[in-house]
């Protein structure tokens, strides 16, 4: 599920903080904690590529970690913080 392309749902937005970021949906004001910086990076930039390893990659998420990562996308996308979107 994860390989296609995803961005950050348009009604959540992203504070930033010392631990990484809050992510605030505004349609259903639920709140998630983003405690890894290099987690905020790859979600701010999954608009940015076609597909969640390709992201990884541009963020040089190292291969060791990748299960993580995409376990935390899972979550995000479970909670609909991130929705999938066409290839650009």
């Amino acid at each position: 599920m994860l390989d296609q392309a995803w961005a950050l749902n348009d009604s959540v937005a992203l504070r930033p903080e010392p631990f990484g970021a809050l992510a605030y949906d505004f349609t259903t004001r639920r709140l998630s904690f983003l405690k890894d910086p290099a987690l905020v990076d790859v979600v701010r930039q999954l608009r940015e590529h076609d597909g969640v390893t390709e992201t990884l990659d541009a963020v040089g998420v190292p291969r060791s970690e990748r299960p993580r990562f995409r376990a935390a996308l899972q979550r995000l996308a479970d909670q609909q913080m991130i929705v999938p979107r066409s290839p650009q």
